[in-house]
């Protein structure tokens, strides 16, 4: 079974966006309209697979993400500016530095052209977010498409700078653990194999150190071997490499993230803000809270998280509130569910979204920074602890031969 993504007509006159399981797109077309829908379009599969991150783009898409923004940015001010979807699209596409958007502005173009609105040109893609088209979907359908584009903006540029203080803040302690890898390979694999004859003549009169007789072996063994050691390692690390692209492998390990003591309340502190701002951007475009929801929930990065929020929409459809429908998934943080239940209740959710959005941005921005603090000196009393050892491993024997004097080789 395949996963479809369907523009419907429902009996009330509105129209949504859902995602079917079936064999074909004739066959989920043919479900959808027993269940009396008008269908409007079929997405083939992948789209869900296509589906980007959480700050903006597919991986397969190789249009970047600050070209995305930038773009969006612009279009919104065009489209404030009075000035027609058709012609801000053409404007956009012959000034964009990225090729690969000029590409896909091209083929928007040619389906506006052809009479297709703005978010099926955006969908048929396959490569933007779903929150993405939805907001335009939305937009396009409350006439208020400069709006929904400046919030949708708005949303981004949290995304994309969260993402960027992630990646730099981990930069330092990724550069020091290479470092040190590097050291300690240079030590173990060069430095002590060429000093292996003067242990071992040292050796010959006294016995050597406990510490160079471990170091020397470990050494020794890895630079003999060192053959068939590497492909080894490099074929277990490209097994490792694809095991963790294939679903259960990223499960696996998107489980024990969530385990470790910092990270793992980071992520669900990110992911929280992520869904909490998601949800509010397609409320203030009109988008029902289920709908909202199944979008924004699809974007979760976390596996784990994804597969405990399933139980969300089916209670949500049933009925039952959203707070009590949240707590069902059981990751959500504790305040994060008593704010969103006082904006249930007050009928500011939408605008309690958005402080949840903000409160949890900046608790993970603490713990991201706590999370670094405490990895750059591990980090280096690691490397410390190991360099430390090569080097007595080298020096003691020496220091022992001279500190024995003379009458030491007798």
């Amino acid at each position: 079974m395949s996963e479809f993504i369907c523009r419907l007509g429902t009996p009330s006159g509105e129209i949504v966006t859902r995602i079917v399981e079936a064999s074909a797109a004739t066959e989920a077309k043919t479900k959808l309209e027993r269940e009396g829908f008008k269908v409007f379009s079929v997405t083939a599969p992948g789209g869900i697979s296509a589906i980007m991150s959480s700050t903006g783009l597919s991986r397969k898409s190789s249009v970047k993400q600050g070209d995305f923004l930038m773009f969006n940015q612009q279009l919104s001010a065009l489209l404030r500016a009075g000035i027609p979807i058709l012609q801000a699209i053409t404007l956009l596409k012959t000034r964009s530095p990225s090729s690969a958007l000029r590409v896909v502005l091209t083929d928007v173009e040619e389906k506006i052209k052809s009479g297709a609105p703005l978010s099926e040109a955006f969908e048929s893609q396959g490569m933007f977010p779903k929150i993405y088209t939805a907001s335009l979907l939305s937009g396009e359908r409350s006439g208020a498409l400069d709006e929904v584009l400046l919030r949708y903006v708005d949303y981004l540029k949290r995304s994309v700078g969260l993402t960027r203080k992630l990646r730099g803040a981990l930069a330092y302690p990724a550069f020091l653990l290479v470092a040190s890898g590097f050291m300690i390979a240079f030590l173990t694999l060069y430095i002590v194999p060429r000093m292996s004859d003067l242990f071992r003549g040292l050796s010959a009169n006294r016995g050597l150190p406990t510490v160079t007789v471990v170091v020397l072996s470990i050494s020794t063994g890895i630079a003999e071997n060192i053959w068939w050691l590497l492909p080894m390692v490099l074929i277990l690390g490209l097994g490792l490499f694809i095991w963790l692209r294939t679903e259960n492998g990223r499960l696996v390990l998107h489980r024990m993230l969530l385990k470790l003591p910092i990270a793992g309340t980071l992520i669900r502190q990110m992911t929280t803000a992520q869904l909490a701002r998601s949800i509010s951007t397609l409320l203030s475009g009109g988008i029902t809270v289920p709908d909202s929801w199944e979008i924004a929930a699809q974007a979760i990065n976390n596996l784990e998280l994804r597969r405990r929020s399933e139980a969300v929409l089916p209670l949500i459809r049933e009925g039952r509130g959203f707070t009590e429908a949240l707590e069902k998934a059981n990751w959500i943080p504790a305040l994060g569910l008593d704010m969103v239940g006082i904006g249930e209740r007050s009928g500011s959710l939408r605008e309690m979204l958005d402080e949840v959005a903000s409160f949890y941005d900046a608790e993970a921005e603490v713990k991201l920074e706590q999370l670094t603090t405490l990895m750059e000196p591990l980090i280096l009393v690691f490397m410390a602890i190991v360099v430390v050892a090569i080097l007595l491993a080298i020096y003691l024997p020496i220091i022992d031969t001279i500190s024995s004097g003379p009458s030491g080789g007798r």
